[in-house]
């Protein structure tokens, strides 16, 4: 009997070691990180949309995550409120009358997203392309011997090189740079009309929020050609015929139309509340505990998708579920904080975050680092985890902003421990996900992916693609990572390493992937990939000789021509998606430029 009980006490008291030990240091399980994407990427929740309902489900499913793990939430009890703008509307006040002719909204024109409101009746003058260009290899006014001031503008959307894909015009011919130029002239507000050669179909513009909140401080319309013609009428001329004495004679042609219109415009902007998920896992030591590390993500996607949402299927109005954008992301972050708060033993505070509007523009990122909970200077470190679910046999994972503390890459590599990954180091601070807002407040940051894929913003980033086993060693492997920044004796040690934010270039520079053509391939759909450079961008985002290009940054490639017609309207610091094939199989290519 004594045996007996003996035996049971040792069972026991070797249960409760078990249970003590499952309880205070749990493991980053598969079973775990799949319950979280499988419900964040449910259709039910129907991409998380920033203002929808689901979003806020979204918020709510992280916050009760990060409160039963143990961690405190800040600010509004866990969530940080913001406002934004996610669609534009036309409102019940637009008009247009030309002469007896009542146009309609939606058939005749539609103002453009960044139209002001409000109404306007006056004359009109035809200026051309509203270009006013003076460089060394370019001069076209046609402003020049005008009057515009207090009036409306008509312009020729596009510019008089339409057939050629290397148009001197390039820089200037947005919709936006033409209607500054021609409020900078003194226009009351702008026409612009699609000529024939431009566009035969003369469809209107969509009308969507472009995620630019300033408008334009004028009314800016897009007619139809045949509104045009009415108001040109007096001038017996029509819009076919002035694009083509343009583009044929290579000159400016502008002159004043002795014809007024009167127009009213009201764009809505649908604002909506989101916001960021934060709660914080105290640091034990006395002093370094008012230190933080930050370990974050976006949990918001494109929603059902459409025209301006950034989805790669515009056309196809479906769920897009994000899963590996960014549930994947989030559900890391869950567990390494149940992980973390079992262990117990960080001395500086650890704060996890999850952020809202991240897809229309690093919003939530942004908004905290403007609107901080903490001292800013206190931040030792930000980890962002964008898009850890898609591990390839390469075992590799692209970490960004190496260089922007000197110890970076020591703790990275001493982390690895016996996790089988390897690490690709990438050295700049900003970038296309939320690490960038807090390099441009000089925080070490840590950028983590997998990469893109054919998926990335399409309706098919589903839960069953997720490489769960992939996705447990990485966050396995940030967990080491944040034991040492959130361990260490000392801070980071911060240093630039590129531009801390968008840079927006007037001119054209030259843009370079860094790979040899093989024009050998010339009777496949593609550019063929003949060498790669060891040190340029296409080495470093994972291209290969014999790598076939079908498309950059979204945009069909079928030869050399459409490959530099691509690359000329890109910019240096851009990260874009390139599409390959590899032995027959469809890749998607990450590369910064």
């Amino acid at each position: 009997m004594k045996k007996l009980i003996g035996t049971l006490i040792i069972i026991f008291f070797n249960l409760s070691l078990l249970f003590s030990q499952t309880i205070e240091e749990p493991e980053i399980t598969i079973a775990e990180l799949k319950e979280h994407i499988t419900y964040l990427a449910s259709d039910s929740i129907k991409g998380r949309k920033p203002g929808t309902p689901e979003g806020l489900l979204s918020a709510e499913y992280i916050k009760n995550s990060f409160t039963e793990t143990g961690l405190k939430p800040l600010a509004d009890d866990g969530f940080q409120y913001f406002e934004i703008v996610t669609n534009v509307n036309l409102g019940d006040n637009n008009s247009l009358k030309i002469g007896d002719y009542s146009a309609k909204p939606d058939e005749d024109y539609i103002p453009y997203s960044f139209s002001s409101n409000g109404k306007l009746f006056s004359q009109v003058v035809f200026a051309g392309y509203g270009f006013d260009i003076d460089i060394d290899s370019l001069k076209w006014n046609d402003y020049e011997n005008i009057d515009v001031n207090g009036k409306w503008v008509m312009l020729l959307r596009g510019d008089p090189e339409p057939d050629n894909p290397d148009s001197k015009f390039y820089d200037f011919a947005k919709a936006r740079d033409k209607v500054l130029t021609a409020k900078d002239k003194g226009a009351a507000g702008v026409l612009l009309v699609s000529g024939i050669r431009f566009d035969e179909t003369d469809k209107l513009v969509a009308l969507y929020y472009d995620k630019t909140k300033s408008g334009s401080g004028i009314p800016v319309l897009n007619i139809k050609r045949n509104i045009a013609d009415k108001i040109l009428e007096k001038n017996k001329k029509t819009v076919e015929q002035i694009e083509n004495e343009i583009i044929e004679n290579k000159k400016p042609l502008s002159f004043a139309v002795p014809f007024e219109v009167l127009s009213e415009t009201e764009i809505i902007q649908q604002k909506v509340r989101t916001q960021n998920v934060i709660a914080v896992l105290e640091g034990n030591d006395p002093i370094l505990k008012d230190e933080f590390i930050i370990i974050g993500g976006h949990y918001d996607h494109l929603g059902m998708g459409g025209y301006g949402s950034g989805s790669r299927m515009p056309d196809t109005i479906a769920v897009h579920n994000g899963a590996d954008d960014n549930a994947s992301g989030v559900s890391g972050i869950l567990e390494i904080a149940e992980k973390l708060a079992a262990k117990n033993n960080n001395k500086r505070s650890i704060i996890f975050m999850a952020f809202g509007g991240e897809e229309m523009g690093l919003l939530g990122s942004k908004y905290f680092v403007n609107n901080p909970l903490i001292e800013l200077k206190n931040v030792v470190a930000m980890v962002n985890i964008d898009m850890i679910g898609r591990l390839n046999e390469s075992n590799k994972i692209l970490i960004g902003g190496t260089g922007t503390s000197v110890e970076a890459e020591t703790i990275l590599n001493n982390s690895l421990e016996e996790i089988d990954i390897k690490l690709s180091f990438s050295p700049e601070g900003f970038g296309p996900s939320d690490h960038a807002s807090f390099y441009a407040e000089n925080i070490p940051v840590f950028f983590v992916s997998t990469g893109a894929h054919e998926d990335y913003h399409t309706p098919m980033d589903d839960v069953e693609k997720i490489n769960f086993e992939g996705q447990k060693a990485i966050s396995d492997y940030l967990v080491n990572v944040v034991d040492d920044l959130s361990t260490r004796d000392s801070a980071l040690t911060f240093r630039e390493a590129g531009p801390k934010k968008n840079t927006n270039f007037r001119g054209r520079l030259k843009i370079t992937l860094g790979i040899m053509p093989d024009f050998t391939s010339s009777d496949l759909k593609g550019l063929g990939v003949g060498g790669v450079r060891p040190d340029g961008p296409a080495k470093k985002g994972g291209m290969k000789k014999g790598d076939l290009i079908i498309a950059v940054d979204g945009k069909s490639v079928e030869n050399i021509y459409d490959y530099m017609n691509r690359l000329k309207k890109l910019k240096p610091g851009q990260i874009i998606t390139v599409d390959i094939i590899r032995n027959d199989e469809k890749k998607v290519l990450l590369i910064q430029l």
